[in-house]
């Protein structure tokens, strides 16, 4: 099933080239064709705890999942500010 936009989803891998992690929450703001017909990609926002855009993102549809009600937040430190 497809995901809304604009809803918070959970990366379920890791991204380093854009210092993600597995489990790291983003927002979903658009989907966008492959170039070449490969998987679907998932546009995402990422906010840092303070509500500031960090960084906007393109990861394949595979990679994000719907946060679940027995999921619980925490912290992370960037290892830099982007």
């Amino acid at each position: 099933m497809k995901l809304a936009l604009y809803q918070e989803v959970a990366l379920n891998r890791c991204f380093p080239e854009y210092d993600l992690h597995r489990g790291d929450i983003t927002t979903l703001i658009d989907y966008v064709p492959h170039p070449a017909d490969g998987e679907e990609g998932a546009v995402l926002e990422v906010f840092n705890a303070l509500g500031d855009t960090i960084q906007v993102v393109t990861v394949p549809s595979s990679s994000i999942e719907a946060l679940q009600p027995t999921d619980v937040l925490s912290i992370r430190r960037l290892a830099q500010a982007s």
